[in-house]
């Protein structure tokens, strides 16, 4: 945009410059030429005076000597002729010219002849003048002068070069002018792109200063700073919203629970003990939907601070944290990858909760037998983890939903989860400048795989990068559950609840 600004300024002072300095160049080659034509002029009226006797009495007398010191003293040829055309005198360097013949014929007609009227740089040729020998109104003859116009050339050069270093210098200033004026009328719209772009990568805090540039680009950048106050505010609200009405519902949720499960001993035939039992296990999945819903509002609200993290020793935690439950659903559980650390650049707890929503949703979902294997190792200038299950996997169309709240596959409906694992996953891999990839497994199951980039200088990971959002760090040794049929509160410390395709 600068570039074209600058382009237009700089166009518009050159033809400014041209309109302006060409008849000015011409006006000095015209000057140049006129003031040598009416020296000549002057030289030759003199001579045409002396050469009358000469003409009449057929005897050049002093005419010869005039010439011939007028040539040693400016080098300049001239003749006088007859009206025949015969030389009657000449100087020394009297030579025929090319305009020596057009001169003679005006002047034997009786009128000055001049030409030409402009000497030019690249035009070679003399200034030739003539004048007419009078006598009586009889024209006797003519003195004619051929003038190197050498000098004149010189002269008009050295005004267009001038005129040309003037018109450099003028250029030089515009260009200078137009940089600083588009440089003055686009920083208020430079500012405002990246600002944009910070804005977009999650610095919401970010704003434009609204004093720079004209006033109509300050009004823009105000009202611009204004917007995003009122876009930040309303999502700090809708998601303090959501926070606090999950936060405040758990309490009514769990009186509500607990008043249920006192029904249990009251219950007496089958059927009543079997609706007891679903009203508990709904009772559960809402307070897993309430838990994941604070989990997602607080990732979306977290600003994007990044930790360093050592990847292998937090993946090697959640394996451990998994592994009773993996083993009561007889499902092998294990690490691969590189024995060595593999440090990366996140937000907090970020990986530590991903691998979470995703070894749950592969143990979830893998049959009996299954496997599921955790890799980690670097790539890509990053750390890549990748969690591989053995499960019914998801079709194409599936893998396009995957990531979308609340979405869950048709044929597992009535399985635990809430649909928002795989959003919380998506949400603090995109804020942690990461990438998720989910594809079908060969020759069955689902690899999921997460890519953080690595930090500038390797290093040991940063304390306390693994907290989990309440403080507390999830140990490796938490506890899982002895049973398929617990509550989701029994799961391994901050797994995450919400997981679920």
């Amino acid at each position: 945009m600068r570039r074209r600004l600058v382009i237009s300024y700089l166009l518009l002072m050159v033809l400014v410059l041209i309109a302006l300095e060409t008849p000015l160049a011409a006006t000095l080659a015209s000057r140049e030429t006129d003031r040598v034509r009416a020296d000549r002029l002057a030289d030759a009226t003199r001579f045409a005076s002396l050469a009358g006797p000469a003409l009449r009495g057929g005897t050049p007398g002093p005419l010869d000597n005039e010439l011939r010191s007028y040539d040693a003293l400016y080098g300049i040829g001239a003749a006088v002729v007859d009206r025949d055309r015969r030389t009657v005198a000449a100087s020394t360097s009297w030579r025929s010219a090319p305009g020596t013949r057009e001169a003679l014929d005006t002047a034997l007609s009786g009128q000055q002849a001049s030409g030409p009227d402009s000497v030019w740089p690249w035009v070679d040729g003399p200034i030739v003048v003539a004048v007419p020998i009078n006598d009586g109104g009889e024209v006797l003859g003519a003195v004619v002068i051929a003038t190197p116009a050498d000098a004149v050339r010189r002269a008009v050069t050295a005004w267009w070069l001038a005129l040309a270093g003037t018109g450099l210098l003028v250029v030089l200033a515009c260009v200078l002018t137009a940089f600083w004026l588009a440089g003055w009328v686009l920083r208020p719209v430079t500012e405002l792109d990246a600002v944009t772009h910070e804005i977009a990568e999650g610095d919401r805090g970010a704003r434009v200063q609204h004093r720079l540039g004209p006033p109509e680009l300050r009004r823009l950048a105000t009202s611009f700073n204004h917007m995003a106050d009122v876009v930040s505010d309303v999502m700090d609200r809708q998601r303090a919203f959501v926070a606090h009405a999950s936060h405040q519902l758990r309490n009514p949720l769990t009186a509500l629970r607990l008043r249920v499960e006192e029904l249990g001993p009251s219950l007496t035939d089958a059927d009543g003990r079997a609706e007891h039992r679903l009203a508990l296990e709904e009772t559960d999945r809402l307070a897993l939907v309430l838990d994941a819903l604070l989990t997602l509002a607080r990732a979306e609200r977290r600003e994007n601070q990044r930790f360093t993290v050592d990847a292998a020793a937090v993946a090697a935690s959640r394996v451990a944290a998994w592994e009773p439950l993996a083993r009561h659903r007889r499902i092998t559980l294990r690490l691969a990858g590189e024995d060595a650390p593999a440090y990366a650049r996140t937000v907090p707890t970020a990986i530590d909760q991903a691998l979470d929503a995703l070894i749950d949703n592969a143990v979830k979902f893998s049959d009996a037998g299954g496997e599921v294997t955790v890799t980690v190792r670097q790539h890509d200038g990053g750390t890549a983890l990748e969690v591989r299950d053995t499960g019914p996997g998801m079709t194409a169309s599936q893998l396009g939903q995957a990531t979308e709240r609340f979405w869950r596959a048709p044929e597992v409906q009535n399985v635990d989860g809430a649909g928002l694992g795989l959003t919380i996953v998506a949400v603090l891999v995109d804020a942690s400048d990461g990438r998720l990839t989910m594809r079908r497994g060969e020759p069955r199951g689902l690899v999921a795989g997460l890519w953080f980039p690595g930090p500038a200088d390797p290093g040991p990971a940063d304390p306390g990068a693994s907290a989990r959002d309440d403080g507390s760090v999830s140990p490796p040794e938490a506890a899982a559950p002895t049973s398929a049929g617990l509550p989701s509160s029994r799961r391994p410390a901050g797994a995450a609840r919400a997981a679920g395709r």
